[in-house]
């Protein structure tokens, strides 16, 4: 980092820029918009490295934020505990297996999940009505999902709308998993020796500029009308299901 050029580092913080306000407005995203960015400049592993702090970060902050924490993350904490066991099996089928079909099937599973329920042939009542069960499948499915793909979003959006869930608690949840995920990570990564002090200060700066960003795109959520915003979490899962079935193919 120290290295990099001031039109570089410019180039960075306009990513976390962008990548804050997309995560305030939707609750989601900061490093599915900042990693693929980054990547542009640097390799991938070299992108996740970065972005860990501020993801952290924005995590932290988008968990707490809104009130009534207690409500959501007391609740459904289990839920990450299981998605982090996910994330180690499906780590090791990305190991031992080719990665391509999973994302594939995954973005079958996803479309397949929209097209039901808008059509009211899919109704999963059992989600509401067992909620320690439900929490493991889909815990554990999140997990696998992005243990495999990289990508558990399209798991737990499926779920937080099948419970119902009202859009703070949703992206308490959301955030929950995903910190549970990064945190993962970061014990991998410093036990590989990539990840030291003198990474987490440098990206520091880089971190207070993607909270600033998430703040300002959490004033645009708070005047969107809730189902305006879960139509648009529905379109966002569309979306992603779309990507993920490009970069089959585009891999293939």
């Amino acid at each position: 980092m120290e290295d990099l050029t001031y039109l570089t580092l410019a180039a960075y913080a306009a990513i976390m820029l962008c990548a804050g306000l997309v995560h305030g407005t939707l609750g989601l995203g900061f490093p599915l918009v900042a990693t693929p960015l980054l990547a542009l400049f640097i390799d991938v592993r070299s992108a996740i490295l970065i972005t860990l702090l501020p993801t952290v970060a924005v995590n932290v902050i988008s968990i707490f934020r809104g009130g009534k924490w207690r409500d959501s993350i007391g609740r459904y904490w289990p839920l990450a505990v299981y998605a982090v066991a996910g994330g180690a099996v499906g780590t090791r089928l990305l190991v031992v297996n080719d990665p391509a079909p999973f994302k594939l099937l995954l973005a079958g599973l996803v479309l397949l999940y929209l097209f039901a329920s808008q059509a009211g042939a899919l109704r999963m009542h059992w989600v509401r009505e067992h909620l320690g069960p439900s929490m493991l499948v889909f815990g554990l499915i999140a997990g696998l999902a992005a243990g495999t793909t990289n990508v558990m979003v399209p798991i737990l959006i499926i779920y937080t709308l099948e419970l119902g869930l009202q859009r703070t608690a949703m992206v308490q949840v959301f955030n929950l998993c995903f910190l549970a995920g990064k945190l993962t990570q970061i014990a991998v990564f410093s036990e590989a020796g990539l990840l030291t002090g003198k990474l987490l200060l440098s990206t520091a700066p880089l971190a207070i500029v993607g909270v600033a960003a998430l703040f300002a795109g959490m004033l645009l959520r708070d005047r969107i009308p809730t189902e305006i915003y879960r139509n648009i979490v529905r379109r966002v899962l569309f979306l992603l299901a779309f990507l993920l079935i490009a970069q089959y193919f585009i891999q293939s």
